[in-house]
């Protein structure tokens, strides 16, 4: 049966190309702006220099450096920059991180706790948030479409989520253009993290949500269809389209209405991120096969029909076809050089199980997944498992 769900998404999206040159128009005329970004490939690729023509009428001030983790100390130093420098609104010109980074400062501006990190640790929803825009330079995590966060600490290695209804981007500028400057190792990385977010909110029991499964299918088979020409050609527009698309409806909130969700693989992919410092989208391929085999009998019948209508398997048992889904996703992984097990990223990897689990008993996480049943010790025979 399918769940009740309440649904509103106020981001109002500008899809095309050539977009970013309709960005000072999205900004209220007396904002006065801190445009936030990355390493600075963004001044390499033409996109800041967009950016800035855009912004030529409008005051703003910058702030570059946010890196591939949005890091909690260098997002202290843009938060001091908004408070010096009295900033009214915040435009995020990036990727997942910068976007992420972004909804933290906005939280963060006008929160009044002792210590803006816990904002994180409390894991109250923010309701209430300085206005920000996005720019969106690469498509992969979908933060440019919903409410949600994840912010890493070095210090405490720690990596952890907020959100809220305060959260949601005024705007989002999609030019599937930027695609053409995106390194291949971050196109994978965005095609895999937005096929593994469809995976989390589709792989748990059947919920007679027809439409919800048929909208998350489409998703995946885009993203399989178009990921070859995206590595093959990032310049072609209509596979850039569509993938950048795909991204962000992969994770705007509506395929996860009325049913059951997942989400046990990402909490275990953050912690080896804030761990070992991989790439998040590599986290999720390194623990998604190993979660599947070990709650097998829990999602053989999604498992099952996604072999079917994904991987057109039609031959075997219920279990078969399921056993070939897992193998054929952790294979499209690989296919795209994408290693799936923990010990091809570090030799220190013994006893991280046991850290992951010993984290989640401390803060309270007893009850992981779609039927809230994986305990901390089942966590640590899944990381185990992807070792």
């Amino acid at each position: 049966m399918m769940n009740n769900f309440e649904f509103k998404n106020p981001t109002k999206i500008i899809f095309g190309k050539d977009t970013i040159a309709k960005l000072a128009e999205q900004l209220p005329t007396d904002a006065k702006v801190l445009v936030l970004y990355g390493g600075g490939s963004i001044k390499k690729n033409g996109i800041y220099d967009q950016v800035k023509t855009a912004l030529k009428d409008i005051e703003h001030v910058e702030f570059g450096g946010i890196p591939a983790n949005p890091e909690y100390s260098v997002l202290l130093k843009a938060l001091k920059v908004i408070k010096e420098e009295k900033i009214t609104y915040l435009l995020a010109v990036g990727g997942g991180s910068v976007i992420d980074g972004t909804k933290f400062l906005s939280a963060a501006a006008l929160f009044e706790g002792d210590t803006p990190w816990d904002i994180l640790t409390n894991a109250k929803p923010t309701l209430k948030a300085m206005p920000f825009g996005v720019v969106l330079t690469m498509p992969a995590t979908g933060s440019e479409m919903n409410s949600g966060a994840v912010i890493t600490n070095k210090e405490t290695k720690e990596k952890l989520g907020m959100g809220g209804a305060g959260l949601f981007p005024q705007f989002s500028i999609l030019d599937p253009q930027v695609i053409t400057s995106i390194p291949h190792r971050q196109l994978v990385n965005g095609i895999t993290d937005a096929f593994t977010h469809v995976l989390e909110q589709y792989m748990t029991y059947p919920a007679g949500a027809l439409l919800q499964d048929r909208f998350a299918e489409s998703i995946m088979q885009t993203l399989l269809e178009v990921a070859p020409k995206i590595l093959k050609d990032p310049s072609d527009y209509d596979a850039a389209s569509n993938y950048m698309w795909s991204c962000t409806m992969a994770l705007n909130g509506l395929i996860q209405k009325g049913v059951p969700t997942d989400w046990a693989v990402h909490a275990m992919g953050h912690e080896l991120t804030a761990l070992f410092g991989i790439d998040h989208a590599r986290t999720l391929a390194i623990i998604a096969p190993s979660h599947y085999q070990y709650n097998f009998e829990a999602k053989k019948e999604k498992l099952a029909q996604y072999a079917e209508r994904i991987w057109n398997v039609t031959e075997g048992t219920l279990e078969e076809k399921a056993y070939v889904a897992i193998e054929k996703t952790e294979h499209f992984f690989n296919q795209m050089g994408i290693d799936t097990k923990l010990s091809k990223y570090t030799d220190n990897y013994e006893g991280t199980a046991e850290i992951i689990a010993k984290r989640f008993i401390e803060r309270g996480w007893l009850g992981l997944g779609e039927h809230k049943s994986l305990k901390p010790e089942d966590v640590e025979s899944i990381v185990k498992m992807a070792y």
